[in-house]
Parts: C-alpha cells; structure tokens; sequence
C-alpha cells in the first residue's frame, strides 16, 4: 500500500490478502441495482478487511481491471469509505445505550423546561386568580379552572402545556426504567435505571464507561469541582453524581469518600461485566453490600476512615 492509500484495515478484504477492491464490480452506473450493490459490498469490505502487510493498492486495482487509474481508485475508495462510515454511525446512533443517553438526556431538558413554564405560568395566573400554589402542582391546580376571558384562558393554557411536559418527564422516567436493566443489567441493579442512564450519558456510552478507571467513575458529574481543584483552587471532589446513590448520601460525612470510592469501583466493574458479558454478576453486588456495611459499621465504633479524617 502505498503511504498515502488508507490504512490495512480499509484497503484489503477479510481474507487476509485481496484488496477491498477485488471481484467487486467496475463498470455500473449509479442508478443500477448493481451499482448499489456493489457499493454495500465495498463498503463492508471497507470495514471488516484486513491485511497482513501493505501493498500497493492503486496499481494492484488498475491491474485487476477495477479502476481505470489511481484517480479512479481513489474516488472508490472514497465513496467506499465514505458509505462505510454512515453505517458505522448510523449503527452506533441506534444502539440501545444510545437510546439511553437520548431518554435521559431529554427528560433532563424537558424537566428544566417544565418548571420554567410552571414559573411563569403561576405567576401570571397569580395576578389574575386567588391562592395560586407555586410549582408544578400550582401549573396543575391552574390548568384546572375554567378561564372567564382571554387572558385567563391564555394562563390556564401556559400551565397546562408545563403539567403535560411534567406528564412527559414521568413518561420518559418509566421508559428508562425499563430500558436501563436490559442495556446494563448490572449497572442498573447497583445503581438504579436513572444513575445508570446518567453514567452511561456522562461518560458517551456504556463501552466508554466500561473503559474508565474506577476514579474517573467516581467524579463523573463533578467536573467543575476537578477543573478547580487541577487549578489549584479547590480541593479534589470526592463524589460527583454518585452522590445521589443512597450509598454515598446515606453515608456520614466522615466516609463518604471510602464509600464513593467503593461504589464507583463496583459500578466500574459492573459496567464492564454488562459491556463484554452481558450477564448478571450476583457476585458484584453481594461484594458491594459487604463493602458498605464495613464501611458504615465504623459510625457505630465512631471511627472514621483516616484517609477521609485527613481531608477534613
């Protein structure tokens, strides 16, 4: 191959020898079925090929008859790669942990933007009813009277449309909890669906989160606090969104650190059982609960952990 050509895995097919471009077709227009179905084929070769050395690929497609010239060569090529790179996306797009991220993301948004319209509207209908609660429930309470003139009606509707986003929340809640235990079993099990979600979101996808240390899984959420402390202007964060896990915030002050660094190992090594395995791992759990119970037994001695004693 020659240095400018792509690299082995582009450039040959998956039996190890032939170029991408050998027993594909040459000479079909666009518009063929042909055409397109040697399109899919080169670009799957595209994908899955590889070689066992370079070679230099230009001449070895003129020689084979498949191009005309190394220009010709290379516009396949491109249109190869260019398609194997679509489906590649477009798969990675669809996949279930995806999904995820898009649900939890979106409940996210249309949370925020629920309260925003519940603000509002409760603070308009506040100027024009009596006894307007604040909040999502007041918005409710709200978009249940009957408006006497357009302005009313205007308010009423502005609440309504906030309860429905709220109805949209809870909607979007109940699909992540059921999506979550089959993209990670054991990552939802240890962390409930909606942490999960969010790990999976905060680190780009559940292989990502797979791949972390144990560190970075803990302080996921709390970036802010690391940049600071990196800049020499904070202390390290002990925690960031795992903080929310009844094992960390039930946790007394004193051994929150030992016990975010032990729940963010099992959710590592939980998000690794889930990405390569697949299966259930009772053993993960059971370790985790062991873990806790040492760690929260020191309240009862009023020992705390040295390491967390120092941070103070």
């Amino acid at each position: 191959m020659s240095d400018t050509d792509a690299g082995p895995d582009a450039s040959a097919a998956s039996d190890g020898g032939e170029g991408w471009f050998e027993a594909l077709p040459s000479g079909a227009t666009e518009d063929t079925d042909t055409e397109s179905d040697a399109a899919a084929r080169a670009a799957a070769r595209v994908r899955e090929g590889t070689a066992a050395s370079p070679a230099d690929w230009p001449v070895r497609a003129v020689e084979s008859g498949f191009a005309a010239g190394a220009d010709e060569y290379y516009d396949r090529l491109k249109a190869a790669a260019t398609r194997a790179t679509r489906e590649a996306v477009r798969e990675r797009e669809r996949a279930d942990d995806a999904q995820l991220i898009h649900a939890v993301r979106a409940m996210d948004d249309v949370e925020r933007t629920a309260n925003e319209l519940a603000e509002r509207a409760v603070e308009w209908a506040g100027s024009l009813f009596d006894e307007v609660e604040p909040g999502i429930e007041g918005a409710r309470a709200v978009a249940a009277r009957e408006p006497e003139s357009e302005v009313e009606r205007r308010a009423v509707s502005l609440a309504a449309r906030a309860a429905e986003l709220d109805d949209e929340r809870a909607e979007l809640a109940e699909t992540i909890g059921r999506t979550a235990p089959a993209v990670a079993p054991n990552l939802s099990e240890m962390a409930g669906p909606e942490l999960a979600a969010r790990l999976i979101a905060l680190a780009g996808g559940l292989e990502s989160l797979a791949k972390k240390p144990s560190g970075t899984v803990q302080v996921l959420g709390a970036e802010d606090a690391l940049f600071a402390h990196l800049s020499g202007r904070a202390p390290s964060p002990k925690h960031g969104i795992i903080y929310t896990h009844e094992y960390v915030r039930g946790t007394r002050p004193a051994d929150r650190g030992s016990a975010a660094r032990a729940l963010a190992g099992k959710l590592t090594l939980a998000a690794r059982a889930d990405h390569y395995a697949g299966e259930r791992r009772s053993q993960l759990h059971a370790d985790l609960r062991e873990r806790m119970a040492t760690i929260r037994a020191r309240a009862d001695t009023d020992e705390p952990d040295a390491a967390e004693a120092d941070d103070e």
